[in-house]
């Protein structure tokens, strides 16, 4: 990032603006749809700036994605926790808070599984293992707390609902329809 004369570096400041640059470009373009000179000029630093904070494309590629999964998941638990200790509740919180972000004009699905379908390696392979597992581990909580025989079950099936929503929002448009849809055929299964 250019700093003015007189200015003091700001090597967090820097990485954080790096990070933030980057995960715009990546969404809208995808990991490999912008060369690292590109890269470089759209998020304001040089390569040797880059380099110094993340050693190379795939090192800020690592940390905008573990950066993405930390917020997303921070921000679906919050949702559910913040519907209280009721699953149905906590179920119904979670696909709201995707409805909205999938009636976003700018959504393209999730960009952690969508880093993992352009490069089934790493580091994507394991951010997205462990982004999955992170929502597993949230629809297994609601399942137990619905008193469900299986919650393990339960959680994956609530999984693959949520990641057909996402899925079908983006490719075939359908907004919050998408979710509304997934919440439907997620509330049964509270009752198994």
């Amino acid at each position: 990032m250019p700093v003015a004369k007189g200015s003091s570096l700001d090597p967090a400041r820097t990485r954080a603006d790096m990070l933030r640059a980057a995960t715009l470009v990546f969404y809208q373009r995808g990991l490999d749809g912008v060369g690292i000179a590109e890269l470089c000029a759209s998020v304001g630093a040089s390569k040797e700036t880059l380099y110094r904070h993340f050693g190379s494309k795939d090192g800020l590629i690592e940390a905008v994605l573990q950066a993405r999964s930390d917020r997303v998941n921070a921000w679906i638990r919050a949702a559910a926790e913040g519907a209280g200790d009721d699953a149905v509740a906590q179920l119904t919180a979670v696909f709201g808070v995707l409805g909205q972000w999938y009636s976003e004009p700018d959504f393209r699905g999730c960009a952690i599984v969508n880093a993992a379908t352009q490069r089934h390696v790493e580091p994507a392979r394991t951010i997205v293992s462990r982004h999955l597992d992170r929502y597993l581990e949230l629809f297994t909580e609601i399942a137990t707390t619905a008193g469900v025989a299986d919650p393990v079950r339960v959680g994956r099936q609530l999984l693959m609902l949520l990641e057909g929503a996402t899925v079908l929002a983006d490719h075939h448009g359908l907004g919050r329809a998408a979710a509304e849809d997934a919440l439907a055929a997620a509330l049964p299964l509270l009752q198994s």
